[in-house]
């Protein structure tokens, strides 16, 4: 019996009229690792975010493990926008890059503390959620220290080399005081880790396409690059329900008047609602619940994502109290403030009146009532979403298997399901929300995720991983099943990239 996952015939040895061409000539960059002059790297990396800078982290604990990663920005930032002044991370400081894969690792936040000689004022402080200016700062003393990271490389395609074996990832260097140079590397293996984007709802799509013009609507990924310039218009609105939205309204709630905030936060959410911070509820951001989540059939998985919204896309309870005792505290005198906060509402369509005003067409989703909102500047706390693969992966579309959706297949060692004429592993991180689960952009799974790709790719367990994660038991095991429910899972992800061949690292 096939599950809806599983290709609905066997796949040729290669895509029929395809084979695996040569990349072409491209000269190389020889202060890139893995050049054509040197021996191939073990893995490649794209991108250098949290999740792939926690793999190059605990990377750098195996000898002899030739690994590279490219940026094409020119250092590390971690959404810059949004490092409000006081604003914490939803996931306690053990959530860093190694410390669940690996508490003696150089590269925990505790030994980021020790280096900057602040573990003890840490220790008394006694802070569980750390200010996401100093997540910030501790990935970038991570990157200071590790001579894997290229920044400053646009990687600009990734073949797969038959003849040899591996992929060529042809980059370009971008030199600050000189002309681009191009480059080209070799890898055995590749990780996949080029994040997010803003994302913009098409009703409101063309107003930021003028942002140095009129009335500022801007994404709350860039709040703080453009807040000076809100904070100069008569009346702000905020649209979003989630935790960014309500740390932009708080923030440019406290930095307005009393009486005169003129401040309008909208949410297509029915209510301001909290996220899901049980204990057991956490329990659903552990590998139990990613391996149970996994083994679901795809119909299932789908369903799933949307109706578990509250434990990812809401707001925390502190946030929340902050907002209303930060409005309660205006009341003090006999007021009330010029504030109004309106959960259930959808922006129908927008446009500028003028330049200076923007007009937001609204509709209440439980009252079926419609209405206009004039307003003088826009924060759009409308989310992410996950970075196609597509373009990077161009050349390898064709050997990529994909799913009933047409999304990418991803087995459960995070490794993309590709035809038998790709021999190499092709990893990714935060791009398997489909199916791993609600875990894949929570920082708290980083470290779990990367041990097990270097556990993969090295064919050994370099990283010795937890048996048991929760304390829920996700889902019945059917009569005559294996002791261990992961070990049918794993067998079954190991005959699909039969192809594949680990390191075996000595």
């Amino acid at each position: 019996m096939t599950t809806a996952d599983e290709p609905r015939t066997a796949p040729p040895s290669a895509p029929a009229g395809l084979t695996c061409t040569l990349p072409e000539q491209r000269r190389p960059d020889e202060s890139a690792d893995g050049g054509p002059e040197g021996p191939p790297l073990d893995l490649a990396g794209v991108g250098v975010g949290p999740f792939n800078l926690s793999l190059a982290a605990l990377a750098d604990g195996i000898p002899g493990l030739r690994t590279a990663f490219y940026e094409q920005q020119p250092d590390f930032g971690w959404h810059p926008g949004m490092l409000i002044e006081g604003a914490t991370l939803q996931v306690p400081f053990l959530a860093d890059l190694v410390t669940l894969a690996d508490p003696a690792s150089p590269w925990s936040f505790l030994s980021f503390l020790k280096a900057q000689e602040r573990l003890f004022p840490f220790y008394v402080a006694e802070r569980f959620h750390i200010e996401r200016a100093e997540y910030d700062a501790y990935c970038r003393w991570v990157c200071a220290g590790l001579e894997s990271l290229h920044f400053g490389h646009r990687v600009d395609a990734v073949r797969w080399h038959a003849e040899l074996g591996l992929f060529a990832v042809d980059f370009t260097r971008q030199e600050p005081d000189g002309p681009p140079v191009q480059g080209r590397s070799y890898a055995r293996s590749l990780v996949l880790g080029v994040g997010t984007a803003p994302h913009v709802p098409e009703p409101l799509r063309s107003l930021t396409s003028s942002v140095g013009a009129g009335a500022p609507v801007v994404h709350s990924a860039s709040y703080l690059q453009h807040r000076e310039r809100l904070l100069e218009a008569g009346h702000i609105t905020v649209v979003g329900s989630g935790q960014s939205g309500a740390e932009v309204f708080l923030d440019l709630l406290r930095r307005r008047p009393a009486g005169r905030e003129r401040l309008h936060w909208l949410t297509r959410s029915a209510a301001f609602a909290p996220m899901e911070y049980s204990k057991l509820g956490l329990e659903h951001f552990t590998p139990d619940y990613t391996g149970y989540f996994h083994g679901l059939p795809e119909q299932v998985r789908n369903s799933l994502v949307p109706r578990q919204w509250q434990l990812h896309k809401a707001v925390d309870h502190g946030t929340l109290a902050a907002v209303h005792d930060e409005l309660y505290h205006r009341t003090l005198n006999g007021g009330w403030p010029d504030a109004v906060l309106t959960p259930g509402v959808a922006v129908r369509t927008a446009g500028r009146i003028g330049a200076t005003r923007v007009e937001l067409h609204l509709e209440h989703t439980e009252q079926d009532v419609r209405t206009r909102l004039a307003t003088d500047a826009v924060v759009l706390a409308t989310g992410y979403r996950e970075r196609p693969l597509e373009g990077v992966l161009a050349s390898l579309e064709p050997y990529l298997r994909r799913d009933a959706s047409g999304r990418v297949r991803v087995d459960e060692q995070y490794r993309l399901m590709t035809d038998r004429c790709v021999a190499g592993a092709v990893y990714v991180q935060n791009a398997e929300r489909h199916t791993h689960g609600v875990g894949a952009p929570d920082l708290g799974l980083a470290a779990h995720r990367s041990a097990v790709i270097l556990n993969s790719l090295t064919g050994e367990e370099r990283y010795r991983l937890p048996r048991r994660t929760a304390f829920t038991t996700f889902g019945l095991r059917p009569e005559g099943a294996l002791a261990n429910g992961s070990r049918g899972v794993a067998q079954q992800a190991d005959r699909e990239h039969a192809q594949f061949r680990p390191l075996r690292m000595t």
